[in-house]
């Protein structure tokens, strides 16, 4: 039991006593024959001689046992308005312990990851450091053409990095599947149903990756403009006139899918970790990219 202070105690002792008394003393008060009101109902109402020599008490146990007795409904209780009744049963909101709340969703999902977990770091680590990576090499390649002298050649440059970008996305790959399977399964998607939904996410993805490979080239594919390697004209054909940047949301849904298929609230997170990563480099390499063809385009037309 919960420690009280002693007046509390006493108070609430003094409370259960009345109420005691209250109810046992309401269970001789029966109506008078022929259906007159005895004189402890008159009493009780307020209404016939009790009222009138009756002199009014003020806040004790008197009004106490008033109170007890028009809150029990019984013969004479003035309806109570919700608004009065709320703070008598349950102290109104003030008493609500908000922190007690039952946040079901985020603690379910919350529940099945542990950020501490080392795989789960090293996931997050490789899934934010390779477009930086790859980013930063190749603005700093676009600015000073390092790459280019060191290998005496801007396609074997672009072939180097794109090298090193596979090799990196492998290491995601790998541990974004360690971070997964260290940490448990959402039951609600360990079934076949859910199986084949992320083996077709997977199959959906890939399609894009590949497409996308495909119709842009080893250079178009792995920043080959950076490097000064230029396409001849915008690429419009299968994924890119279904949606921009297919390659990104491509192995966005690979990892969705992967996720699905093992049936891990981790790899979950982890593919909306992708996303926005994804989301932030989008916002970079556009435009620069544009600026890029934007340089060609008006050098074009200074030569002729």
């Amino acid at each position: 039991m919960p420690s009280r202070a002693p007046g509390k105690w006493r108070f609430a002792r003094t409370g259960d006593y009345i109420s005691q008394k209250a109810g046992r003393s309401w269970g001789h008060r029966q109506s008078a024959p022929g259906g007159r009101a005895s004189r402890h109902d008159r009493a009780a109402s307020g209404g016939g001689r009790g009222a009138s020599w009756r002199r009014p008490r003020g806040p004790g146990v008197g009004s106490l046992e008033a109170a007890r007795l028009r809150a029990s409904g019984g013969p004479g209780a003035e309806p109570m308005s919700s608004s009065v009744a709320g703070p008598d049963c349950c102290g109104g909101f003030g008493n609500v312990d908000f922190r007690q709340a039952d946040l079901c969703v985020m603690t379910r999902l919350l529940g099945y990851v542990d950020p501490s977990d080392p795989c789960f770091v090293a996931a997050i680590l490789t899934i934010t450091f390779n477009p930086l990576f790859w980013n930063v090499v190749a603005r700093w390649e676009q600015r000073t053409r390092k790459l280019s002298k060191v290998f005496r050649s801007p396609y074997l440059a672009c072939y180097s990095l794109g090298a090193a970008i596979l090799l990196l996305n492998v290491l995601r790959s790998h541990c974004f599947t360690q971070a997964m399977l260290s940490q448990p399964k959402m039951e609600s998607l360990d079934n076949p149903t859910a199986y084949r939904v992320g083996l077709a996410l997977l199959g959906i993805g890939s399609t894009f990756v590949l497409s996308s490979f495909f119709a842009l080239g080893f250079t178009g594919t792995f920043l080959g403009d950076y490097f000064g390697i230029l396409m001849e004209a915008r690429v419009t054909t299968f994924p890119f006139n279904i949606l921009d940047n297919p390659m990104y949301w491509g192995s966005t849904a690979n990892y969705l899918g992967w996720a699905i298929m093992h049936a891990s609230p981790t790899g979950l997170l982890l593919t909306v970790v992708v996303a926005l990563i994804y989301m932030v480099a989008i916002q970079y390499e556009e435009p620069f990219t544009a600026q890029i063809y934007q340089q060609k385009a008006s050098s074009s037309r200074k030569r002729s």
